[in-house]
């Protein structure tokens, strides 16, 4: 929530931060990638590499958690020209909405037409298997019931308008494209597409709560991406997001699993290579400029 002893950045301090990098670097990047916890091998990938600590880029918020690197990543995958967040902020850390999502709105500043969101969840539907990625088809905002939406507050309509439509949060074309490079990869054994709910965090579901979210369509449960794709959507940006499923729910009490956090980034690194082969053939066949 809009909090009245706290500053939202504005326009101006958005440009200003857009305008810092574009002078730091060559790179033009037109797609945006946001590596989730365990996913930031991808970022490694890109060549011709230009990278900044976030803590040297004005503005940024700095990130806390234990398997978010914390630097901002230019460079071209497959091709095309990319910016990669190695690293991501999150509300169970402290830190306002507003300021959470400040990265997208730099990235609309910078040129970037498409945005990856990539996440470590976990897996509400039981058909799911710890490993299977879940491209994201729409998604439960549970705390924005409680008024915790990146968009409340006063609106500049220099980003977008008073009340964006979420509809089409993410990408029809962009989940096809994905289905059909799974296929093609030989991935089908293991990507899903589903409902991505958000929570707060930082503590892990409750058992009861874990069986409520399956009930109400979720088949995967996290603690990031959807206040990201909702300022994305609001900036008229396109968006696909991936889930990587590092963990199954609990669902029933007599169960002795307990989710952590440790899993969640064991499970990244040994599919690592292959969600890698995934979004970069995924970004090599995404074309720009067609009137989304």
């Amino acid at each position: 929530m809009f909090q009245e002893d706290e500053k939202r950045f504005s326009y101006e301090d958005h440009k200003t931060t857009a305008d810092w990098l574009l002078s730091k670097t060559h790179h033009r990047p037109l797609i945006a990638i946001i590596c989730g916890s365990g996913l930031g091998a991808l970022a490694d990938s890109l060549k011709d590499q230009v990278s900044f600590m976030y803590s040297e880029i004005p503005n940024f918020p700095q990130s806390t958690v234990h398997g978010h690197a914390g630097c901002l990543i230019f460079g071209n995958l497959n091709g095309k020209p990319c910016v990669c967040m190695k690293g991501r902020f999150h509300f169970y850390e402290g830190y306002p909405i507003w300021k959470v999502t400040f990265p997208i709105r730099i990235f609309h500043l910078l040129g970037v037409e498409t945005i990856i969101v990539t996440n470590a969840a976990g897996g509400l539907n039981q058909e799911y298997k710890v490993g299977d990625i879940m491209v994201i088809k729409d998604h439960l905002n549970l705390p924005g019931f409680a008024g915790n939406n990146p968009l409340v507050g006063p609106n500049d309509e220099r980003f977008g308008t008073r009340f964006p439509s979420m509809s089409d949060a993410y990408n029809a074309d962009l989940r096809k494209l994905a289905r059909t490079v799974g296929s093609e990869l030989g991935f089908s054994d293991f990507i899903r597409e589903g409902v991505y709910c958000v929570l707060s965090g930082p503590s892990f579901e409750t058992i009861a709560e874990c069986r409520m979210l399956n009930c109400l369509g979720a088949d995967a449960v996290g603690m990031s991406t959807v206040h990201e794709v909702i300022v994305a959507r609001h900036c008229g940006l396109r968006v696909i997001g991936l889930s990587l499923i590092t963990n199954k729910s609990v669902m029933e009490y007599d169960s002795i699993d307990k989710p952590n956090h440790e899993e969640v980034l064991e499970t990244g690194k040994w599919r690592a290579e292959q969600f890698q082969k995934f979004v970069s053939t995924l970004v090599g066949r995404i074309e720009f400029n067609n009137n989304f």
